[in-house]
This record gives C-alpha cells, structure tokens and sequence, in this order.
C-alpha cells in the first residue's frame, strides 16, 4: 500500500466529515465551521464564556464568536452578563437547543459510526489511541 502523508489523510477525512454533517444539519439551521462542536459544548457546559469555548475546541476567536453568533441568531444558545466579570458572558443552551440535543447526538454518532464502519473494535481503539497521542503533542496556539 502506498504511504500518503498523514496531514492529508487526516484532511481529507476531515472534509469528508464536515460535508456529511453539513448536509445533516443544514436543516436544523446549524451550519459549517463547527457549529455543532460549539453547540454540543455549551449543552454539556452551560454558562461557559465564549473565550472557554475557544480554548475548549482550539478554534481561533474569530470562529468562535462568528459561530456563537450564528447560534444565538438561530435560538440555540442565549447569552447573559457574567455576574463576576461585566465585560463576558455567560452561553447558555436554549429549550430549542435542548429538544435538538438527542437529535445532535444521533446524527454524531452516525457519522463517527460512518467513519470507522470499516475497523475492527481493535482498529478503532488503536486509531483513536493514536490520534490522541499526536494531538496531545500539538502546541498550544
């Protein structure tokens, strides 16, 4: 077999995924850029600060704040003055994010599911052990 670089295995991987769940959860109205990472944080984390989300998902603060923007204008989150720091706030899921989230978790777990539907139990323990090794090695931005 022949030997591709690795960064453009794991970028094209990552392509192939982000148009699947693009195509999911278009209908929703959350769209690309990691709308859904954002989302899913702030419902497993309610009332994180935006720059907590930016060092959560290792996003740059433009893509966080243009994506909690969109989700906020789409009803999924809310923000609220953080009562200990006037210049932050607080996002917190919305009842429409909270009725979305099972179908959140669904429609993840399809495409995590698509993606290693080819490995063996061992073969995805052993690629996400490997993965998890190379991203913890990765420098902080």
């Amino acid at each position: 077999m022949k030997k591709e670089p690795i960064g453009k295995l794991i970028s094209y991987v990552h392509r192939h995924n982000s148009k699947i769940l693009s195509k999911a959860l278009t209908p929703y109205g959350i769209g690309s850029g990691g709308q859904h990472s954002f989302l899913k944080t702030i419902l497993l984390t309610p009332g994180v600060t935006q720059d907590q989300l930016t060092q959560l998902l290792k996003y740059d603060k433009a893509t966080t704040a243009r994506s909690v923007k969109q989700l906020e204008q789409s009803g999924y989150i809310e923000r609220r003055p953080d009562p200990n720091d006037r210049r932050s706030h607080l996002l917190y899921p919305t009842p429409k994010a909270e009725q979305f989230h099972p179908t959140l978790k669904r429609i993840l777990k399809q495409s995590n599911e698509n993606l290693i539907s080819n490995l063996s139990s061992d073969e995805e323990d052993q690629l996400i052990y490997l993965l998890q090794k190379v991203s913890r090695q990765l420098p902080e931005d």
